[in-house]
């Protein structure tokens, strides 16, 4: 996600830590960086339980295989009553081996298709990730497609729920557009789409490089907006009517959706884009922004009711046509978007059930 999940505070792999431990639970959460950051503890506000973290960096361990064992030595002085394992495929492994060193029940968080992830291609991975998820006692995932694959394929044993991201309600709300747009430098006149994100050839940016290209003669007075990485094989593309603003911080990202007339979202028919969810769908309907999205996966289902707004797979044709449908008429599906309280408390009421069942 581009984001340090312990200092950003940020979404999903955050927010389940946070709500059970301000539901009264002691959470302490174990974190490897791969990224050579630091390590290190904090101690987060969530009363009336309590949230921990705790940082290793990979790149100070002198022998990284023995990272395992010296997170099970700490959880041995801990005593949790369930493991939750989540953010790739060797962290579903390593919690589902803590577990059964333990001897307590584990549950797994599925936030993308881990197969769909670079580490699937390593020999082994996949099988691990299969099994891990096949045995624990609960698996939540982020979106319906994603569910149906868990049961099926992986034949899960324990609950399997779907949990799409929430995302942070008191920031992500509906403001003045052309003070967004004077916030962000953007022009404050003329019509303005675009999309906030990984902004690789594999996460569907092309399309919407090529969209923009068979606009541009319809709607001169047409810019793109984008925010977030990029590799240097696929660019954003220079001219004066494309922004390219970085990589925002997380409020400066509402006020990107504020400042937009139509929000992108273009997702390719990859064992990824199948079976994700993409959280900017959340972000960007809770701002009121219209929206365009790729027919597939969750996105058929959650614009079931507007079908004006899909597009077909990396079709730029498709895509600029509903984009143009959008600025002419726009709209706004009404999608209810439950909070991290709420989504939390469901799965935190089954886990409640689960440690109860194991130790009655």
């Amino acid at each position: 996600m581009g984001k340090d999940v312990i200092l950003d505070r940020y979404a999903r792999l955050y927010e389940i830590p946070r709500q059970l431990a301000l539901l009264g639970h002691d959470v302490q959460a174990h974190c490897l960086d791969y990224h050579g950051r630091g390590s290190g503890m904090w101690s987060h506000e969530a009363a009336p339980g309590t949230l921990t973290w705790k940082s290793t960096s990979l790149a100070i361990l002198r022998m990284p295989l023995a990272y395992p064992w010296q997170v099970l030595k700490e959880l041995k002085s801990f005593r949790p009553d369930v493991l939750l394992a989540a953010s790739d495929i060797p962290h579903v492994a390593l919690g589902a081996w803590l577990a059964s060193r333990l001897g307590v029940p584990y549950a797994v968080d599925l936030y993308d298709n881990f197969e769909g992830f670079g580490q699937a291609r390593i020999p082994g991975f996949v099988p691990a990730l299969r099994r891990a998820a096949r045995k624990a006692a609960m698996v939540t995932t982020t979106s319906e497609p994603l569910r149906q694959l868990v049961m099926q394929e992986y034949r899960a044993q324990g609950a399997v729920i779907s949990m799409p991201s929430s995302v942070d309600l008191r920031v992500f709300t509906p403001g003045d557009r052309l003070l967004a747009r004077k916030r962000l430098g953007l022009p404050t006149k003329g019509l303005l789409i675009g999309t906030a994100g990984g902004l690789y050839r594999d996460k569907g940016v092309e399309p919407i490089y090529q969209a923009r290209t068979l606009l541009a003669a319809r709607f001169p007075n047409l810019h793109l907006v984008l925010a977030g990485p990029f590799r240097p094989d696929l660019p954003p593309p220079e001219d004066p009517q494309v922004h390219y603003l970085g990589q925002l911080a997380h409020s400066q990202v509402a006020d990107l959706f504020r400042a937009l007339d139509v929000g992108i979202i273009s997702i390719l028919d990859t064992p990824f884009g199948r079976y994700c969810f993409p959280q900017k769908a959340y972000e960007m309907l809770a701002c009121g922004l219209p929206v365009v999205a790729t027919d597939i996966g969750e996105m058929s289902t959650l614009f079931a009711d507007v079908p004006q707004v899909l597009f077909a797979p990396g079709d730029a044709t498709g895509l600029a046509a509903a984009i143009e449908r959008q600025l002419a008429a726009p709209v706004t599906p009404a999608v209810p978007i439950l909070d991290w309280q709420a989504l939390v408390g469901r799965v935190e009421a089954i886990l409640t059930q689960i440690v109860r069942a194991r130790s009655g």
